[in-house]
């Protein structure tokens, strides 16, 4: 399946948590239209969450679900209705987005474009509308133009997973391997219990063998990177030979075990770097073989996962608990050109 065809998946399934970002008590009618929305019952949905919204005019809530549940159904011309209404007089980051979804829905393209560069002058920062607008691209089969969108969704706001999904798709389809599996890791790390993340987990895994298994795309980093891209390049290129007897997940735990020792005496200083952070902490904690175990078998050998897990119980224990009670945060300043 080409980009195209799965980011036209991914808008098939946008949306999910809006019902959720709901508050709570905001009415018996508005929790029943909720509950019949949540069970796929859009008619009942639509009927109650229109007298949810008679009986409170002013309540965003109910308008955000009301104008979801019409692209819900499909019907496109409602949702527009109810949507544009919410952007003009509550405008948020989610009514741009839902307004956004029913003009995808009838490849009305200009209008979209148009809402997101009106939404995105309120909400400069908003990664969610970056993403949108990425994806917009996308369905027009303009995958140059949605990169540049999916970057500066990274940049500005470099918390919102779809953004680092999407760009290491498109990377990884463009043979730009090293910031395939760099987007790829960060968004397994921001997003790591999803459907999604077993996609990701086999395109990194892949990408790095290649990467190691072909010399000269490395090389290729270090001759033509900007200077973070050509960092991270050099100091792999030190440690190739750890991957001369093949390239398995003992040995890009070696290999990436090499990496960050080496990154944190020459530029850790100069280049801050969240993932780099991360992966530091988990080789301190003695985790760090779990941690690349999760990341490089688990999705491709399920039952290699298992028996490796079973076999160093302490370290899989320790490493679910650290991954369980922590929310992993990229800080905003630590976006680099490349």
């Amino acid at each position: 399946m080409n980009m195209i065809k799965r980011v036209l998946v991914l808008l098939a399934c946008a949306g999910v948590g809006f019902i959720a970002r709901a508050q709570d008590g905001d009415g018996s009618l508005h929790e029943k239209g909720k509950a019949f929305l949540k069970k796929g019952d859009y008619e009942n949905a639509i009927m109650v969450l229109n007298r949810a919204a008679d009986q409170e005019p002013r309540n965003v809530n109910i308008r955000k679900d009301l104008a979801f549940a019409y692209y819900l159904q499909k019907d496109y011309s409602h949702a527009i209705e109810v949507g544009k209404k919410l952007v003009d007089a509550y405008p948020d980051e989610t009514g741009y987005q839902t307004l956004g979804l029913s003009y995808k829905a009838i490849a009305e393209y200009t209008e979209c474009e148009k809402l997101y560069k009106k939404g995105l002058k309120k909400y400069p920062k908003s990664g969610v509308l970056y993403n949108e607008w990425g994806e917009l691209y996308a369905m027009q089969h303009k995958l140059e133009q949605a990169i540049v969108y999916w970057e500066k969704g990274i940049e500005a706001d470099p918390n919102i997973s779809t953004n680092y999904y999407n760009a290491a798709r498109y990377y990884d389809e463009k043979d730009n391997l090293l910031w395939a599996v760099i987007y790829g890791e960060i968004f397994l790390n921001i997003e790591s219990l999803s459907q999604r993340t077993v996609i990701m987990k086999n395109i990194v895994k892949d990408d790095y063998k290649i990467l190691f298994l072909k010399p000269t795309l490395l090389n290729a980093y270090i001759t033509k990177g900007t200077p973070f891209t050509k960092a991270i390049a050099e100091t792999f290129s030190k440690f190739t030979e750890v991957t001369s007897d093949g390239i398995t997940t003992e040995s890009l735990t070696n290999l990436r075990s090499k990496f960050i020792l080496e990154w944190f005496k020459q530029y850790a200083t100069q280049y801050p770097y969240r993932l780099f952070d991360h992966q530091r902490q988990l080789l301190q904690e003695g985790i760090f073989g779990a941690y690349n175990n999760w990341l490089f078998t688990a999705a491709s050998s399920p039952d290699a996962y298992q028996a490796w897990m079973k076999a160093h119980e302490e370290e899989s224990n320790n490493f679910a608990k650290l991954q369980q009670s922590r929310v992993f945060k990229v800080p905003e300043g630590q976006y680099y050109a490349h």
